[in-house]
């Protein structure tokens, strides 16, 4: 028990717990995104177990370093670049990533070449779709997390709490992202934004998830100003109504 007064654990503890809280941002905006074709009921089961397939796979992975370190390994060499297991699914995620949100923005902003009408999401492809980006999602904070600390205990429980922030915070995040047009197009172009970034990593350009993470934040601050300014101007013509 003395390593729960031991302040380097706590202090390796609550940095990559904030740090995998950060890396979820990518997971939760996916959520909110993949989710909102279905029904709030089946909404919820495939949020539920796109975050429970999160948590288990980076579980499975951290017991599974030597494997993780093998991905890094390279298994073939073109033109001079060695390309690795984990270039492959980085890429793959990030082309999926690319592919999706440029789907998403057509629909939002041509519709359906039927009526206008979109036709329902497929629960079992949504939660395949949740599934495969969890598998990508995971390697990042998995890599992240060997990389910080050495007890796995450590690791558990900064992965575990991390998902457990995701589980609250994904419904009001997807019904806040639905409820605003503006701001689903803003959390499509941050999927783009994400899958180029992945994209990059997977050919050995990698780009800094700090300043990702600063234009999200950034994009997010300017949006909630307009949203802001949008309901004042709002209330006061109800109020000139009256």
């Amino acid at each position: 028990m003395d390593f729960l007064f031991d302040p380097q654990i706590w202090a390796s503890f609550l940095t990559l717990t904030a740090l995998e809280i950060v890396l979820g941002i990518d997971n939760i905006i996916f959520l909110s995104i993949a989710t909102q074709g279905l029904p709030a009921d089946k909404a919820k089961r495939a949020r539920g177990i796109g975050l429970t397939g999160a948590l288990g796979l980076r579980l499975i992975l951290l017991g599974s370093i030597v494997w993780i370190a093998s991905l890094i390994e390279p298994i073939v060499t073109i033109y001079g670049h060695a390309i690795s297991w984990r270039d492959v699914i980085l890429g793959a995620g990030g082309l999926f990533l690319l592919t999706k949100g440029t789907f998403e923005i057509h629909d939002s902003v041509e519709g359906s070449h039927e009526g206008g009408a979109r036709p329902p999401a497929k629960f079992f492809m949504v939660v395949i779709q949740i599934m495969v980006l969890d598998i990508v999602f995971s390697l990042d904070s998995v890599v992240t997390a060997v990389g910080m600390a050495q007890e796995f205990g450590v690791m558990a429980a900064a992965v575990v709490v991390a998902v457990i922030v995701m589980a609250i915070a994904s419904k009001p995040v997807g019904d806040f992202v639905q409820k605003h047009p503006t701001v689903k197009m803003l959390a499509l172009s941050f999927l783009l934004l994400v899958g180029m970034a992945l994209v990059a990593d997977a050919a050995n350009f990698h780009v800094p998830r700090g300043y990702l993470y600063f234009a999200i934040a950034f994009s997010a601050g300017v949006e909630t100003l307009n949203l802001l300014a949008s309901d004042r101007r709002n209330r006061r013509k109800a109020a000139g109504r009256h």
